[in-house]
């Protein structure tokens, strides 16, 4: 019966619970022993556990783990299908003044790029996943970093983002346009994407 508490809990916290969130299950510190021993949990980093047989989204435990990560780049460029190719870490925009070691878990993988604070909130959008809010850039602030960051791009999916986001029915040039003003990248915008217009 308390292994189906546990269940439901996890599914219902996008697959990530807290050291705290078990206790409050009635889970001792000796019983979250025992369900590391029998590999009903694995420990993701210290303090937070999922489920050993996990079938939660990748995003959805990187927004459980770290509440003010943004999807970024190419793990952004994944969910509007910018690009087929899968990043090998996801890519998160943090806080620069946050704390670096944090963010060095084995899963999943992530690659933080700190930013500064005030342009964390440029473009940042929200999307469900698993029952889970999870920030996202929207696909235009997305399409600024394609072109800020076009040096750590393959040349493959640097193009292809281009070409898919200039198809886009959902892309709003407006707000790429107001994007590029902050991003001080008006004219990189007017010659890759602006002769789309």
């Amino acid at each position: 019966m308390k292994k189906d508490i546990l269940y439901d809990k996890f599914n219902k916290c996008g697959g990530v619970l807290r050291t705290s969130e078990l206790n409050e299950l009635g889970f001792s510190s000796r019983q979250i022993k025992k369900l590391l021993e029998t590999n009903v949990i694995n420990r993701i980093k210290y303090g937070y556990y999922e489920l050993t047989d996990n079938t939660c989204p990748e995003e959805a435990i990187i927004a459980r783990l770290f509440p003010q990560a943004v999807i970024f780049l190419e793990s952004a460029l994944i969910h509007y299908e910018y690009t087929d190719r899968i990043p090998s870490a996801w890519q998160i925009a943090v806080d620069k003044n946050s704390e670096k070691t944090k963010y060095h878990i084995d899963y999943p993988l992530i690659e933080a790029f700190y930013l500064e604070p005030k342009l964390l909130d440029v473009g940042k959008t929200e999307i469900l996943i698993a029952g889970v809010k999870v920030k996202i850039f929207d696909r235009d602030r997305t399409m600024c970093d394609v072109l800020r960051y076009e040096n750590k791009l393959e040349r493959e999916v640097f193009s292809s983002a281009i070409q898919r986001y200039v198809k886009d029915q959902k892309k709003n040039a407006r707000k790429l346009f107001e994007y590029s003003k902050i991003f001080n990248i008006k004219n990189k915008v007017q010659t890759y994407i602006g002769v789309w217009f």
